[in-house]
């Protein structure tokens, strides 16, 4: 019987895998000095035991299967992953420093993990020295780098961004833009995302997809974002940091770590005040975080994540020009009036669970709960919200050989259900002078639950030895329960309520030139269904009879590797055709109602250079220039009988630049430098307003001393906008004027700000 029992499993072993040990050797490299690195960690997905490289660089690693993806890491160097298809010798891995070129760079957010040479589509990284680019109090503010992203920073909490022009029409949030942290959403099943929570010492990585990826990861008409937790080094450390700044700005957390060849613990915590620059605009954000990761001596490895962030900022709101030029340091009348704000309690906890079954076969899942408990006073109501969401997520992947051809398939499903709950009440702030907000009587009360799936698959094929090809499929259903709680309108729209089914295809192909120099093109579907603020009538009803964006992206693009690894370059050009466009009508002040309305065309160039060199012993030195040029426009947009076709689309630049230059010295001392160019923007869709271009510069220095043993410390100080530009950092499109009142169109940009800090951390042996 205990043979029967385990037979197939025997079976299963014998088909898949092989059960004995061979070993590979090699030495790593330091990719500009070709100096050997010591104190690598060498470990690979199915070898419970971890190796280091000696004094030399060498190594050697026993695995029981091959082909086995090797990962190689160490402090201060970009992560490499490689798939060794056999034992070797004379291996020689080449590293690059964490700012070195991103032409070995391995994605981890692609349906198939490869490197970012092989993927047929546009996909930005920020490593975890890019995210240390600025002062580290907004995660936001990293994103602004990357070409064909722009952000929006009205303030700490008042953050949107759209990517290729996708989102751009949104008032004060990111919406069409989907974001995962390991695989766990961060957004909500409508697509809305709030990064300005994460804090970035808890991100150790950050990928972004630019374009259409419905086939992948489902709702996202702009792209997607996902974020890597920051792991701990061996050994048990623990720091702790601070910093401050002009306009109040305080910034403190601790860390705690904790790792082993089988286990990576970290916990955080974080604390950011700030009296703001602007009036009413005080911040306070408190989180806690934790990750773990736990290997078996098998092949299986566990991952959790647990996220609470308890908020509370002040708004001071959107300004007419007038007062951007003259008084950029108000606040909107109505809102310093009110003493409006923002609050939540909001929590996410994740786990996950990777299983490699063999060398061929592998699965992951993940499950996670996540809820948001808000409170927030406004002019002209006081909004309350309860949210919880409930998902799971999970993908095969089975290598086989095709007609003696590699392929591999990933397939599985995604299922989100959300319990949104959200009520108005009325603002009695103006009969209670000098109190600010004042709770009143109830206007709307309504529950909304909505539910959606996603089955997607994806095959890729290496169909000649230069040509790698990739199709892609998602089949979406999203439907949503209303329940109306206010009988008193007299209004009833309780019932169930389902968008139509979504079939979204995906091709993609890459040809390599030769080598480290590849062609890529793609064709790709996509949706973004409406968030539940635009479903919502000024009255607090729900406008049943929206539809949800679909849109097609043509992209082709070409990334090379010049120089031994030194310089890299990417073009792409793309064009993405939206239909069923959503668009935000105001209505009265600071109300608004979506409604669908025309097509769009995104047509766009972006360009990306990254070029790394050594100026003396000790020195190095990284550049950097990215650059996108825009020509999005209303293909067919009729409203109310003025017809806006032709125009450019508001709240998009028609260019943005980006650049850096960055000193790196053996002793622990750097200075960055950056530079940040968007251009002229429309503010409406008549294109009769527009906001003026801006040119930013930051400096960022940081000393790293070798102190004491067992002992790390970090000393930095930057400046913001050094030349002190008067600027809008975000806009509100179609603001309209009401009561004589000129329409308030801006946030303004901060002006020149200073910080500096201090990180100590500890080493326990």
């Amino acid at each position: 019987m205990r043979l029967k029992t385990y037979l197939p499993f025997l079976l299963f072993l014998f088909c898949f895998g092989s059960i004995s040990g061979q070993t590979l050797h090699g030495k790593i490299l330091d990719a500009f000095t070709n100096e050997p690195l010591q104190q690598v960690n060498i470990s690979a997905e199915s070898v419970p035991e971890v190796s280091y490289s000696d004094a030399e660089g060498n190594f050697s690693l026993t695995a029981e299967m091959f082909p086995v993806n090797v990962i190689f890491e160490k402090q201060g160097y970009g992560d490499k992953i490689l798939e060794i298809n056999s034992p070797e010798a004379d291996l020689i891995i080449y590293m690059a420093p964490a700012e070195g070129s991103l032409a070995e760079v391995v994605l981890r957010s692609t349906m198939v993990p490869q490197e970012l040479m092989q993927t047929p589509a546009a996909v930005a990284v920020l490593t975890a020295s890019d995210l240390k680019r600025f002062d580290q109090t907004n995660i936001m503010q990293n994103f602004s780098t990357v070409a064909g992203v722009n952000v929006h920073q009205g303030a700490l909490n008042t953050n949107k961004m759209s990517i290729r022009g996708v989102g751009a029409r949104s008032q004060y949030s990111t919406n069409r833009v989907k974001a995962y942290f390991m695989e766990i959403p961060i957004s909500s099943a409508e697509g809305e995302t709030t990064l300005d929570d994460i804090d970035p010492a808890l991100t150790g990585r950050a990928e972004i997809i630019k374009g259409l990826v419905s086939s992948i990861y489902g709702a996202g008409l702009g792209g997607v974002i996902s974020l890597y937790p920051a792991q701990a080094n061996p050994g048990t450390t623990a720091s702790a940091g601070t910093s401050f700044g002009s306009f109040g700005l305080l910034r403190s957390n601790l860390k705690i770590g904790h790792a082993t060849q089988y286990t990576n613990l970290v916990a955080t915590y974080n604390n950011l005040q700030a009296d703001g620059w602007r009036e009413n605009s005080n911040y306070d954000r408190n989180s806690f975080s934790i990750f773990g990761e736990m290997k078996s001596e098998g092949s299986g490895k566990f991952s959790v994540f647990g996220h609470f962030v308890r908020l509370k900022a002040f708004i001071p709101s959107s300004v007419n020009r007038e007062t951007l030029e003259n008084e950029p340091s108000s606040a909107a009348f109505t809102w310093a009036a009110a003493k409006g704000f923002e609050s939540y309690d909001k929590g996410l906890l994740g786990a996950s669970y990777s299983q490699k079954f063999s060398s061929s076969f592998e699965n992951v899942t993940s499950v996670h709960i996540n809820f948001r408990d808000a409170y927030e006073p406004r002019p002209f109501d006081i909004l309350k919200e309860e949210q919880i969401a409930t998902g799971a997520r999970t993908k095969f992947s089975l290598k086989s050989p095709f007609l003696e051809l590699q392929s591999q398939l990933t397939f599985g499903a995604e299922i989100y259900r959300e319990w949104y709950d959200t009520a108005t009440f009325e603002n009695l702030y103006e009969d209670f002078p000098g109190q600010g907000s004042v709770l009143g009587n109830s206007l709307s009360n309504n529950e909304q639950d909505r539910n959606y799936y996603n089955i997607f698959a994806q095959y890729d094929l290496q169909l000649l030895p230069k040509l790698r090809l990739e199709a892609g499929l998602n089949l979406n259903s999203t439907s949503y329960e209303l329940t109306d709680l206010y009988p008193e309108d007299e209004v009833e729209q309780s019932g169930n309520y389902k968008f139509q089914s979504i079939l979204s295809p995906r091709v993609g192909a890459v040809y390599a030139l030769s080598p480290s120099k590849n062609l890529y093109a793609s064709v790709s579907q996509g949706f973004s269904t409406p968030t539940v603020a635009e479903t919502l009538t000024p009255e607090g009803l729900i406008n049943t009879n929206l539809k949800p964006e679909t849109g097609w992206n043509y992209e082709i693009g070409f990334k090379g590797n010049f120089l031994d690894n030194r310089l890299y370059a990417e073009v792409a050009a793309f064009s993405i055709q939206v239909e069923n466009l959503l668009v935000a009508e105001r209505i009265g002040e600071d109300q608004y109602i979506g409604r669908n309305a025309g097509k769009t065309d995104h047509n766009g160039l972006e360009f990306l250079l990254n070029y790394n060199f050594t100026i003396a012993p000790g020195l190095r030195a990284r550049s950097f220039v990215n650059a996108a040029f825009n020509a999005f426009k209303f293909d067919e947009f009729v409203d109310d009988g003025q017809n806006f076709s032709g125009n450019h689309l508001p709240a998009v630049p028609r260019q943005s630049v980006n650049a850096g230059f960055d000193l790196i010295s053996s002793s622990g001392i750097s200075l960055r430098t950056t530079y940040q160019h968007e251009g002229k923007m429309p503010l409406n869709d008549e294109n009769s307003e527009y906001r003026e271009g801006y040119n930013l510069f930051h400096l960022k220095a940081a000393w790293i001393p070798e102190l004491f043993r067992n002992w790390n410390t970090e000393i930095f100080a930057g400046v913001n906008n050094v030349f002190d530009e008067r600027y809008a950092a975000s806009v509100i499109p179609n603001a309209v004027g009401f009561g004589g009142a000129a329409p308030r169109y801006f946030y303004p940009g901060m002006p020149r700000n200073y910080y500096a800090g201090v990180a100590v951390g500890y080493l326990f042996k």
